[in-house]
């Protein structure tokens, strides 16, 4: 008699410790999963703001493209017509981005079919976009990447709920095995999470 209620206070003891270890690990990972949760939005509001801000600055560069083969059609017409005047008058006004690639196609025996097609042709905002687009793609890269991590810890909870519930079982009036089998699963079980989890990214 004396043996079994020794062996029940053991028992006891060890699922109080399993189930105080495994509501803190199961805390602890809902904690994590909140706060992936978290970056995972602030990465989606960064790459969306970037995305808008792209695209004004890709609005800036067509308006500025669109003015300088304005102007550059004009030219044309003026040279081939032979009024130099007109001619000099329209260079003084082209942009200082057109005039630079103007310049390059000039020095280079007007080989190419106009100066919008050298590579010294960059209009404004043109890398400012290809900046934010590349900065709204790394952004909603690191979201996907922060969302799965979320979801990990999540998963982990789940794991953890199992082994709450395996230790909870093994408190039952069954045969003695059966406790001990249920008690040793989620000691494995609550074990395996446990490695897992460590492999995990911390967000504080």
């Amino acid at each position: 008699m004396a043996e079994e209620s020794a062996w029940h206070r053991a028992f006891d003891v060890v699922t109080v410790f399993v189930l105080s270890i495994i509501a803190v690990l199961t805390a602890w990972c809902g904690f994590e999963a909140s706060k992936w949760g978290g970056e995972m939005s602030i990465a989606f509001s960064q790459a969306s703001s970037a995305r808008i801000q792209a695209a004004a600055a890709d609005g800036e560069a067509r308006d500025a493209r669109q003015y300088d083969l304005t102007i550059y059609t004009q030219w044309v017409l003026a040279e081939t017509d032979g009024r130099e005047e007109l001619v000099a008058f329209i260079e003084e006004r082209f942009t200082p981005e057109f005039k630079t690639a103007f310049d390059a196609w000039e020095a280079g025996g007007r080989s190419e079919r106009g100066p919008m097609v050298m590579t010294e042709y960059v209009p404004p905002g043109t890398r400012e976009a290809e900046e934010l687009t590349a900065l709204a793609d790394a952004k909603f890269d690191e979201a996907l990447v922060n969302n799965q991590r979320g979801d990990d810890y999540s998963l982990l909870t789940v794991l953890f709920a199992l082994v709450l519930f395996l230790t909870a079982m093994s408190q039952r009036d069954v045969a003695r095995s059966i406790r001990l089998s249920l008690l040793a699963l989620a000691v494995v079980v609550g074990l395996a999470g446990f490695i897992v989890l460590l492999t995990f990214p911390v967000k504080i």
